[in-house]
This record gives structure tokens, C-alpha cells and sequence, in this order.
């Protein structure tokens, strides 16, 4: 029984604290909007770099009309 009631207050304690002990950004609203702006650039950064690294930046060499391709 103890063990139980042991284990039931470590989940309570456990669920109420869902998010960080430290937050990631600042309090102040002029900071935490620069800190969002240098967070966004960093993905658009990440993205661009992993289209770069599938190629899917080039060109595409496919021709926008369909052809047979057949001996007609």
C-alpha cells in the first residue's frame, strides 16, 4: 500500500511539471521576438542546406510537354 501511494504522489509530481525548468526564451517581449528571428533564420538555413543536399535545388531537366517516345 505504501509503495502504491509512493508511486501515485511520484506521478503527480511528475505530471504537473510539463514544461522546462528553464525556459528557452526570455521574458522580456523585445528579446524573446529577437531570439524567435535568429530561431527562424537557423530552420530556413536548415531547410535550404537539406534541399541543397537532395539536390532539389536544381533545375529539372524534364520536359513540361508529354512525348511518345515511340516509332510512329
Amino acid at each position: 500500500m505504501r509503495r502504491l501511494i509512493l508511486a501515485a504522489m511520484c506521478g503527480i509530481l511528475l505530471c504537473t511539471n510539463v514544461g522546462c525548468f528553464i525556459p528557452i526564451y526570455e521574458a522580456d517581449p523585445a528579446q524573446r521576438v529577437r531570439q524567435l528571428i535568429w530561431n527562424s533564420e537557423d530552420m530556413r538555413a536548415m531547410r535550404a542546406e537539406w534541399q541543397r543536399f537532395w539536390f532539389q535545388d536544381q533545375p529539372s531537366h524534364l520536359s513540361p510537354v508529354r512525348v511518345h517516345g515511340g516509332v510512329i
